[in-house]
């Protein structure tokens, strides 16, 4: 049996959907069979960002209705033979989910793949609760942000209060990426540093992405920044996919810009 992940933030526009993109494709890439789907009803997006929002045929509520098999609606992937993608329905809304067809749907795929990523809706409402409700882990992605981390903390809350797993006495593993990282405002105060991001949320850590101006441009293309090996984005999500598949990777601290850090050292013998 495969893990199920939810991918969830809280606040919406913190690169969620980006990062369950990115993830998904590098845990295919260090060779795990991974699923993605998009939960997230009449809006949306991971397909694009996937760059196959036109080999959709059969979304998730077509199939937890019993309108289309599983294996009818799953999308291989153009990169990997090892990804697969099952998207969200754009002309329904949250209020189609039901719990048993949701767990049936679960289960279902966790036989046939070792990862199950569901890429949860914004915001902590039905589409949101449906995506915890089974879930074995939980990743949970922040901006280093005070608005962000307050809505992560809040649908962290829920996590704890309203998954299966927690109803029968056990524990969902939670994990926190840091996204959108710029050093030089981490250092001018301007940004969170992760250590108070940390102790606001009491999550180990996954990893940290810094900004990247080459993530709009390859969720534009339809191309993960993931397969662009000069991204220090994609770089970043490779490392995370690799500790998410078991490999021990060294955390690199990408809040230090080292190009400031020179000057200033340079600066100290002048």
């Amino acid at each position: 049996m495969g893990i199920v992940i939810a991918v969830i933030s809280g606040k919406g526009g913190v690169g969620k959907t980006t990062a369950t993109a990115n993830l998904g494709l590098g845990i295919a890439l260090n060779g795990k069979k991974c699923v993605m789907v998009d939960f997230d009803i009449g809006q949306r997006n991971l397909d694009m960002i996937l760059g196959l929002e036109n080999r959709v045929v059969y979304d998730m509520v077509q199939v937890m209705d019993g309108e289309a098999s599983v294996k009818q609606a799953l999308i291989k992937s153009k990169v990997s033979e090892n990804l697969f993608f099952l998207a969200a329905s754009q002309t329904k809304d949250k209020s189609v989910l039901d719990s048993k067809k949701v767990q049936k749907l679960v289960t279902e795929l966790k036989e046939d793949f070792d990862f199950v990523i569901l890429d949860a809706p914004a915001g902590i409402e039905s589409g949101y609760e449906h995506t915890i409700e089974f879930a074995d882990a939980a990743i949970i992605i922040v901006n280093p942000e005070v608005s962000s981390i307050r809505d992560a903390d809040r649908a962290i809350g829920i996590l704890d209060s309203k998954s299966f797993k927690v109803k029968n006495g056990e524990e969902v593993a939670k994990y926190l990426i840091i996204n959108r990282i710029v050093a030089d405002m981490v250092q001018s105060g301007e940004m969170l540093k992760s250590e108070d991001i940390l102790e606001i949320l009491d999550i180990k850590l996954l990893g940290k992405v810094p900004e990247d101006k080459g993530v709009i441009d390859a969720s534009n293309q339809g191309k993960p920044v993931i397969l662009d090996k000069k991204s220090i984005a994609g770089q970043a999500y490779a490392r995370i996919s690799a500790r998410l598949c078991g490999q021990k990777v060294d955390m690199k601290d990408i809040e230090i810009d080292d190009a400031n850090l020179f000057k200033k050292i340079v600066g100290i013998f002048k």
